[in-house]
């Protein structure tokens, strides 16, 4: 799982990349310098992407409950989108 710390650490790379946090949460780095919270999961074998928002404006504590509340309608069987 992903420290505060270590997202701070995160450098942009010539192409986007993603850093993994936990059950689905994972923090997209642009090319441009942003930091962009997006939860996977799937709907009826579909996957699916949810923007949660950037970092710092969304910190990764909000980013987990955010995922935590998308993943209650998931197993609901709502899709959070």
């Amino acid at each position: 799982m992903l420290t505060t710390v270590e997202i701070r650490a995160l450098k942009p790379a010539a192409r986007p990349f993603k850093v993994a946090d936990s059950k689905g949460l994972y923090l997209l780095v642009q090319p441009s310098g942003s930091l962009l919270w997006r939860f996977r999961y799937r709907v009826l074998g579909v996957e699916r992407k949810l923007s949660l928002g950037s970092f710092p404006e969304v910190s990764l504590k909000e980013a987990r409950l955010a995922r935590d509340a998308a993943r209650a309608q998931v197993i609901d069987g709502e899709d959070p989108v």
